[in-house]
């Protein structure tokens, strides 16, 4: 997704991605809280021009936004201030959905913000290189559980291991899910964090990721994959569980994800 530029000073990305489902149901599933919580991050949404978007990525790090354009089930859009850092450019969002032939839609969202230099060229690419995977787990969403509220688990482990590779083996193999396929059933080994059904994506080497359509500890979604930063390999887990007991459920699991990631892939101490 390269930057692109205008005579205006404008730049911008833009992404998209074609998706089942109705514009309106395509539409509950990115526009509304629990629509978005279901499939990206835990997310609060005043459905009204002037309304506030609140996304929490992770302790200290919400993401605020307030919606400027409200056009259900076709456009809506937001802009953000300081999301790159003090000093950054607002950023104004557009998410439009487009109704295709044979039940689906094409969804396409555009980063744009004003910049005399390319000073924040680098960060914004960075910024934008997570929506292929979120809107692999958006599609999975609106195939197999579109209309339904999830509950979000988010967790985060760093490896010991120093390359992506030997992280990822680390962590699938203590999982006891190292060398699963595509389409191929997977469960958790004993001790390991319950975690159980049909993989739907594996990344490449060199980006490792699995996307797991769940059964087990409930119906769901998870997405486990490498980050490396820093000169070290971060390794973020999110669980999306739906059903009648969906967020007792994720209370308990988070309780043990989060034990067993302490004791195998510690989070670096914070400076005192």
């Amino acid at each position: 997704m390269p930057v692109k530029k205008d005579a205006t000073g404008r730049r911008f990305v833009e992404v998209e991605v074609e998706v089942p489902g109705t514009p309106e149901a395509v539409w509950q599933a990115i526009a509304t809280g629990p629509g978005v919580t279901s499939w990206f991050v835990p997310t609060r949404m005043e459905e009204r021009v002037g309304g506030t978007v609140t996304a929490n990525f992770g302790p200290g790090m919400a993401s605020l936004a307030t919606i400027t354009a409200w056009d259900p089930p076709r456009r809506f859009a937001a802009d953000s201030r300081d999301d790159m850092g003090p000093g950054s450019p607002t950023i104004a969002t557009e998410w439009t959905v487009e109704a295709k032939a044979g039940g689906s839609c094409v969804v396409r969202v555009v980063h744009a913000w004003f910049a005399d230099s390319d000073d924040w060229d680098g960060q914004f690419g960075a910024f934008e290189s997570g929506w292929p995977a979120f809107f692999r787990i958006l599609r999975l969403y609106l195939a197999h559980f579109s209309g339904r509220s999830g509950v979000n688990v988010q967790l985060m482990g760093v490896a010991s291991e120093p390359t992506v590779g030997d992280a990822w083996a680390a962590l699938t193999g203590r999982l006891g899910i190292a060398g699963a396929g595509p389409g191929q059933r997977v469960q958790s080994a004993a001790g390991a964090p319950a975690l159980a059904g049909q993989v739907e994506r594996v990344g490449p080497d060199g980006h490792p990721e699995l996307l797991l359509r769940l059964d087990a500890p409930a119906p769901g979604i998870a997405h486990l994959f490498a980050l490396p930063m820093g000169g070290q390999v971060y390794l973020p887990i999110r669980l999306y569980l739906f059903g009648d007991q969906s967020a007792a459920v994720a209370a308990r699991e988070e309780a043990v994800w989060q034990a067993w990631m302490a004791r195998h892939f510690p989070m670096p101490a914070q400076p005192g």
